[in-house]
């Protein structure tokens, strides 16, 4: 009986460990530094989670994430919208920023102006913040 036990867990944990690697979470950008994860079911009352480093590790433990969001000193936007298949949409300038709001091809999205909205990219003096869906709070 004990040896039957044993094998139970184990061909659980086998399962589990196959699960796990077959259906991997990774974060939605590569990190640009800090990484900042958006948990709630919208931006009117989502927790801010910010992580200085190893955010595809802590990641999978989350769970309610609507959102993500990276900031990088510089970034050639052409490229890293090539290589997340996105599309800008419009465009908005601020006093102190110019924002693309794009579609592409990542997980989280929103309506704005009546167009479905997954990328929103602001460029400022000091960084580029990029966020799916949006940029949540204030940028």
């Amino acid at each position: 009986m004990r040896a039957l036990k044993i094998a139970a867990i184990i061909v659980c944990a086998a399962a589990v460990c196959a699960a796990v690697t077959a259906l991997p979470r990774r974060t939605a950008f590569e990190s640009g530094g800090s990484y900042t994860f958006y948990i709630g079911s919208s931006s009117s009352n989502c927790r801010i989670l910010t992580v200085g480093g190893n955010a595809d590790l802590i990641f999978p433990a989350l769970r309610g994430v609507c959102g993500e969001a990276t900031t990088f000193s510089s970034l050639d936007i052409p490229s890293f919208l090539a290589s997340v298949e996105g599309e800008v949409l419009f465009e908005e300038r601020l006093s102190d920023s110019f924002n693309y709001y794009c579609s592409a091809d990542l997980p989280y999205s929103v309506e704005l102006y009546g167009r479905e909205v997954n990328l929103h990219i602001c460029v400022r003096e000091s960084g580029v913040t990029v966020a799916s869906p949006i940029i949540f709070g204030g940028y």
